[in-house]
């Protein structure tokens, strides 16, 4: 077996739970397969860069292996190398933003705010 689906694949490896969440993702643009967008039925083979953007995360994998069925995790690790950046350290996350109780509803302008603070 030379190539597979990114759908199939990424479920095998266990960067999904469910194949359906992999091809759900693969839809959303979440999923790109040497720099360009991914549907789910793109095909990967040794070699390929895998980029899927999970969480508030970006994971990077380079593919070693195809498989088709869902393995155990040791042998699912062997399938790829990982070069996904590292998480950010957990005290420089952005706080959430935290409204006075009885202040109502945010205005566009209030949400516009709370959006830049949260991409921040």
């Amino acid at each position: 077996m030379e190539s597979t689906r990114v759908d199939k694949w990424l479920w095998a490896v266990r960067a999904y739970k469910t194949r359906s969440i992999a091809t759900d993702a693969c839809q959303a643009g979440h999923v790109d397969v040497n720099g360009s967008d991914a549907k789910p039925a793109t095909k990967v083979k040794v070699g390929d860069e895998v980029v899927v953007r999970q969480g508030g995360r970006t994971r990077i994998y380079d593919v070693v292996r195809i498989i088709e069925k869902r393995v155990g995790a040791p042998i699912a690790a062997e399938c790829y190398v990982d070069r996904s950046p590292p998480p950010p350290d957990p005290e420089f996350v952005a706080p959430t933003a935290v409204r006075d109780r009885g202040a109502g509803r945010p205005t566009k302008r209030d949400r516009r705010e709370i959006d830049r603070y949260r991409r921040a």
